[in-house]
This record gives C-alpha cells, sequence and structure tokens, in this order.
C-alpha cells in the first residue's frame, strides 16, 4: 500500500488585503502508482450501472386472476357466521361447531362474526377456491382465524365498503403437525384483493404468514401484531393495496431457508405504512420497488439508533485511550461498529433497518419515507436507485452496500444519518441527492457493515479500533453526473481506494477539525469534467491528484466562520461560483471547465481575497 501525501501548504502567490487571514494554495501531490486501482492504468475506470439480474415487471409478478375480484353471488356458496354457530347448505363445506372446513373449489361469501372459530380451507392441490368477505368477523381463541392447508391458490376478495376482522385472541395451540403462528396462515399461495377492509389482529404471533407467495393487488388492510405483519417463505407482491402495519418485529419479512431464490419482496404500487420494532421490509433473496408510496418508522427512528462517539476529531493520534485515541482508533474516516447493525438475529428480529435486502435491492419509482434506528436502506450486496423520491433520517447509514451502490435518477433526501453513503464501489450517474452525516458524507470502503479503513486512517489510525493497516484499498468513489449536496461532520468523500469525477454538480461542506478532510483518498482523486465544491478542515486536506480542468485548492489561513460568502471570478470579472458553507471552513477545493490550468482567478472569502493560479 502506498500512504498518501499529505499535502502542504506552500509559499502565497499573491498579496492579500486582511491583516493575519491570508489564502494560501494547497500543493497537488504526485500521481501514485495507478496499478494499485483495479482495472485501471489511467485512473477513469469506466463503470457502467450494476446489471440487475433480479429486475422484474408486474407481468411478471401478478397474474390476471390475482386482479378479479368480482363474483356472482347466485354462483356462490353462503357461509353464515352466527357468533356461537354457523349454518351453510353445500355439501363443499364441512361445519363443525364453529369451525368452517372448505373443500372444493368455488366461490364462498363470508357473512357475519364468530367469536371463537375457524376458516380452514383443505380443497384438492389442484383448487383454487375464493372467498368473499362481506362484513366477516373471525376470532380464534387459541389458533388462526383463517387456516390455508391445502389448494393450489386460495383468493381472499374484500367486499366492497365492507369491513371485515381476522384475528386471534392471545394464544397459539397446535392442532396438527403445522407450527400455525399467525391471525391468517396458509401453506399455500394467497392472494388478496378487493374493495373492502380487512383487520387482521395477533397478539402472540405474526399477522399473515404464507408458506408460498402472498398477493396484494387490492383492498385496504390493517395488521396488529406481536412479530412479523406479513411472514412468508416465497415472496410478498404489492401492487394496488393500502397496508398500514404495526409490527413487534419486521413489518414485512421474506426468507425461505431452503432456497435461497426465494424469499423476494416486490412493490410496484399502493401504499405500505409500517411501524416495526424491528426492520421494516426485510428480503432475504432480494427486493425491488418499482411504484407506490413507503413509509417506515424502524426500531423507533432515528432517535433510538447506536450512540457514534466523535469524540477523537481533531486530536492527532487521539491524544488519549478513549475513542480515537492510541487504545481506540479513530472514529472519523471509517465507521465505528454500531450494536444495531451487528446483533441481527436468526430472524432478522434485533435489526432495526427500514429497507434490508440480503440480496440485491433495487429502487426504480415510487415515494419512501424511511426513519430508521439502523440503516435506512441496506443490501449485503448490491444496491441500485434508478428512480423515485426518497426521503431517510437513519441512525446509522442512510444508504448501505457491501458491494456496489449505484445511483442512477431520484431525489434522495438523507436528513439525518453517520455516514450517507456506504459501500465498497459507489457509483453516481445521475439523480438529485443531499445528505448529512455525522461521520463520512460517502465512504467507499471494502468489507462489512461496520464500514473500512484507509485513506489517512492507514496513517494515523492508531494501535486499535478502526484505523491501522487493514485497507485493501479497493474501494472507489465514481460521480459522472448528478446534483449532489454532502454536509458531513467527518470527511466529505472517504474513498478507501481511488475517487473519479467525470460530470455532475458536486458540493461538499465538511466540518473545520482537525483529522477530518474534504477529499480524502488512498491512491488517486482525479477530475475530468462537472462542477466541484469544497470546504472542510485544513490540518489534513488532499486536493485532486490529477485533473484536466483547472482546480483551485485554497487555504484561508486561521478558518473562516460558517455562512461567510466564497466568489471566485476570472480575469474579465466573471462569476464562476458564489457559495456560502453550512460549517465553519479553512479549506477550499473548487473545480469546473470553465476553469483553466495555469490561469489566475481572484478568490474572495468574506473580507479577505486574492489572486490564485489554478492547477
Amino acid at each position: 500500500m502506498i500512504m498518501k501525501r499529505i499535502l502542504s501548504l506552500i509559499a502565497v502567490f499573491s498579496l492579500l488585503l486582511a491583516g493575519c487571514n491570508v489564502l494560501t494554495p494547497i500543493d497537488t501531490p504526485t500521481q501514485p502508482d495507478q496499478g494499485l486501482i483495479p482495472g485501471s492504468t489511467s485512473g477513469n475506470t469506466d463503470r457502467t450501472p450494476v446489471d440487475v439480474e433480479f429486475d422484474k415487471t408486474d407481468d411478471e409478478m401478478f397474474t390476471d386472476r390475482d386482479e378479479q375480484d368480482s363474483y356472482t353471488e347466485g354462483n356462490s356458496v353462503i357461509i353464515s357466521l352466527n357468533g356461537d354457530s354457523v349454518s351453510c347448505s353445500s355439501g363443499s363445506v364441512v361445519v363443525s361447531g364453529t369451525t368452517v372446513t372448505i373443500t372444493d373449489e368455488g366461490t364462498y361469501i363470508l357473512r357475519g362474526s364468530l367469536s371463537d372459530g375457524m376458516i380452514i380451507v383443505d380443497a384438492e392441490e389442484t383448487d383454487k377456491p375464493q372467498l368473499v368477505l362481506d362484513g366477516a368477523s373471525v376470532t380464534s381463541v387459541t389458533s388462526a382465524a383463517l387456516y390455508i392447508l391445502e389448494a393450489d391458490k386460495v383468493f381472499v376478495t374484500l367486499a366492497e365498503g365492507t369491513e371485515n376482522v381476522f384475528a386471534n385472541g392471545g394464544s397459539l395451540t397446535a392442532i396438527d403437525e403445522n407450527n400455525i403462528d399467525a391471525a391468517v396462515f396458509s401453506k399455500q399461495d394467497l392472494t388478496f384483493n378487493g374493495a373492502g377492509h380487512l383487520t387482521v389482529t395477533s397478539p402472540v404471533g405474526h399477522g399473515i404468514v404464507s408458506k408460498d407467495d402472498l398477493v396484494f393487488t387490492d383492498g385496504t388492510y390493517t395488521v396488529n401484531c406481536a412479530s412479523h405483519g406479513l411472514d412468508v417463505n416465497d415472496s410478498v407482491r404489492i401492487k394496488g393495496a393500502a397496508l398500514t402495519i404495526d409490527a413487534g418485529k419486521d413489518g414485512i419479512h421474506a426468507e425461505d431457508s431452503d432456497d435461497a431464490t426465494t424469499g423476494f419482496v416486490y412493490i410496484s404500487g399502493g401504499s405500505v405504512d409500517i411501524e416495526a420494532e424491528g426492520d421494516g421490509i426485510s428480503a432475504e433473496a432480494y427486493m425491488q420497488i418499482a411504484g407506490g408510496t413507503i413509509e417506515i418508522l424502524a426500531g423507533g427512528g432515528y432517535e433510538n439508533g447506536e450512540s457514534h462517539s466523535s469524540s477523537g476529531f481533531g486530536d492527532f493520534m487521539g491524544g488519549g485511550m478513549g475513542p480515537g485515541g492510541m487504545g481506540g482508533g479513530r472514529p472519523g474516516g471509517s465507521s465505528a461498529t454500531s450494536t444495531a447493525a451487528a446483533a441481527t438475529a436468526d430472524d432478522g428480529s434485533s435489526s432495526m433497518k427500514g429497507l434490508k435486502a440480503t440480496g440485491g435491492l433495487l429502487i426504480e419509482d415510487g415515494s419512501l419515507s424511511i426513519d430508521s434506528a439502523d440503516d435506512g436502506i441496506h443490501s449485503n450486496t448490491v444496491a441500485v436507485i434508478n428512480g423515485g423520491t426518497i426521503s431517510i433520517a437513519s441512525g446509522d447509514d442512510g444508504i448501505h452496500a457491501e458491494t456496489d451502490l449505484t445511483i442512477t435518477a431520484g431525489t434522495i433526501n438523507i436528513t439525518q444519518s453517520y455516514e450517507g453513503l456506504e459501500a465498497q464501489n459507489v457509483l453516481i450517474t445521475g439523480g438529485d441527492i443531499s445528505l448529512v452525516a455525522s461521520d463520512d458524507g460517502i465512504n467507499a470502503a471494502g468489507g462489512t457493515d461496520s464500514s473500512g479503513t484507509g485513506g489517512r486512517d492507514q496513517m494515523f489510525g492508531g494501535m486499535g479500533g478502526h484505523g491501522g493497516m487493514s485497507s485493501s484499498s479497493n474501494g472507489s468513489i465514481v460521480i459522472n453526473g448528478g446534483n449532489l449536496y454532502v454536509q458531513a461532520s467527518g470527511d466529505g468523500m472517504d474513498a478507501n481506494g481511488y475517487l473519479e469525477i467525470t460530470g455532475g454538480y458536486t458540493v461538499v461542506c465538511g466540518p473545520n477539525s482537525g483529522d477530518t478532510a474534504t477529499l480524502d483518498y488512498d491512491t488517486s482523486a482525479t477530475i475530468t469534467g462537472g462542477v466541484f465544491i469544497g470546504t472542510g478542515a485544513s490540518g489534513m486536506a488532499q486536493t485532486f491528484s490529477s485533473n484536466t480542468q483547472g482546480v483551485l485548492a485554497v487555504s484561508v489561513g486561521s478558518g473562516q466562520s460558517s455562512g461567510v460568502k466564497i466568489t471566485v471570478s476570472d480575469s474579465s470579472g466573471k462569476e464562476l461560483v458564489s457559495y456560502e458553507p453550512k460549517l465553519a471552513f479553512s479549506v477550499i477545493i473548487f473545480s469546473t471547465p470553465e476553469l483553466v490550468s495555469g490561469q489566475s482567478y481572484h478568490v474572495t472569502v468574506g473580507s479577505i481575497e486574492g489572486d490564485i493560479t489554478a492547477a
């Protein structure tokens, strides 16, 4: 590993008008060996958007029958629920006390209520019965109110304008070899549609369980439960329904321990409002959001997230034995391990993320609002954002992917986070992104959710903790387009590898504290296009190591307070930038296609000004 140069300040190029405050150019470092950048000899590796193999469509996810909620009462079987009795004249329905067993294909209309009973579907494995809830309320004191034992697929239709209930009464007692652990329990494919309302209550178990596919195409649903709201083996597919879920564990949980290709979540429309003690939506295989409105409160929200110390910022080698000191490493530039992120039980109940996919995660469209104690959006592999409007307040990372995070479009607003964007490789080609982070704004780090190390941490990481020599420097931050605003209390951009900017409009607002930097990279930082405006601390400052357009990297002496106006003008007086950082600063880094290397530009910072030659 080649340790990077920490840029020194050199002589003043021009006389300035302020007393003890000066504008001082920052050196451009010698270009390091590009062989350290995987697959690159120039430092300008072209990265294309991640090929998302799991990209699906509505046509693939929903059948025509899933959306058919029509029925003819004259051709249907009527099942009357009478409190403590049931009446039905069909030979396809077996009534035993308050237990109703449907044994054949057909349409069955349920009306009335049962104070302690069950609806069981035990038909042929090729049958596809339809249950119409027309003002039906069923409570099972000791088991599931609806139990689908055998069928090919069951359709539950909510009659228009009706209120319906499936509830468990407070205990779950086995009635056969199956572990019935929900108010609605299905061993087969289950579809909900219609234009009514269904309330599912389960004070001791899950709300709705399907051991196969669980589909919602229409209707309104309220789920209140002690465990997962929706719990499936194969998939959850939501198209046009409105779901409100209050869950003691995950709001939606999809996992199949026997098949890694199933256990996925697909949402293309409707609305999903989740308050969960665990994850908002968790998918073991993959997750795809193609549309709809999603609101998630996970783990009590960002205020309930793991506390991350930043007490070591500004202390060389930490200055002590606590966090950031010789015994603890430095929290800035590499994330401290989050207890909330690390303490994930087998069923995911201890994880408190907004969206979590063990496999890939794709967001194409929709409106998402996430408030989570842990990561707002998380993938154990790749995350791709191709559109949508996303708002995140996170107690840990705003968006985290273990390998690749790609953003091509959409509007992303991260109002609270520990680190805003984190992945081994971060690629931004478009979109409007604004983020606030209490540590690094963007962190490109190989490894696990505890983040990577490297950059200046290679040199000043201390004897333990998160610094040291463990970084493989194989991460990357590549910005090819889009509008990006980063406000960070740690490093603005921390590339444990290389940084490359070829386009877009990027603003980085970092703090004026010692052991932080606007740019922090291991191997190289190149800019060949786009606009870059950065402010931050001078003590460990780095500027671009290679550029094909002009770069101004200037120290402003003892520093300036937040809100001080910065302007840069060319020799004709044309203003190229006007900016007021929201944080105090002592370094300015500016580059635009209009800047020409070797030419002089007039820089004004508050009451001081001077002429600086672009690198």
